[in-house]
């Protein structure tokens, strides 16, 4: 059976979409926790449904995991209207490269599996670039407007630029990330032309 995440067009009933978006809660904090390879009776069980119900809506173990890849980029990606919402635009992209940092960070135990070559994962990487690229491109356009970072910042280097970022040496504090990611923005400023329209 077709996935939600793989058809967002087909509708589901609400009780059926409860279901799935407990599954990949659930599942997300399991593969964070365990790994990928956890027994999928911590996954139902922390998300209070039956094993049936998985493999109804997810058959193979690659269904529930691009599923939930898929889910957590669709969550990183509209975190960047919200924060551009209640921020000024510097903030708000501080803000969201941050939370896209977490993300990153948080899906090491996916990393394994998603070039494993299994081809349930060969969209992964396109809806990856193209959910983020857009939103990362709209904080950068409102922060150059404003003044706050230079004008020619091309969003898919940042994105690659924060995910190397992600990987600190074994002596890096908790810290390391968010030092380096503001440095990175300090690069930004440099050549800033402030009140620029």
């Amino acid at each position: 059976m077709a996935t939600s995440a793989e058809h967002p067009r087909q509708p589901v009933r609400a009780d059926a979409q409860r279901s799935i978006d407990a599954l990949l809660t659930a599942a997300a904090e399991v593969f964070a926790d365990a790994g990928v390879d956890a027994p999928v009776r911590q996954i139902t069980a922390r998300a209070g449904v039956g094993a049936g119900t998985l493999y109804r809506h997810f058959p193979q173990r690659s269904d529930l995991i691009a599923a939930v890849f898929r889910h957590e980029v669709d969550a990183c990606a509209a975190a960047a209207p919200a924060l551009a919402g209640q921020y000024g635009p510097l903030d708000a992209l501080i803000g969201w490269l941050q939370r896209f940092a977490g993300f990153i960070a948080t899906k090491r135990g996916l990393s394994a599996a998603l070039h494993s070559g299994d081809p349930a994962y060969d969209s992964l990487p396109a809806y990856f670039r193209e959910r983020f690229e857009p939103v990362l491109a709209a904080l950068l356009d409102a922060a150059a407007r404003a003044g706050d970072i230079r004008a020619d910042t091309d969003p898919w280097d940042l994105l690659r630029a924060i995910g190397n970022l992600t990987v600190p040496a074994p002596e890096d504090g908790s810290g390391h990330t968010g030092r380096m990611i503001a440095l990175l923005v300090d690069g930004l400023r440099f050549g800033a032309r402030a009140g620029s329209a």
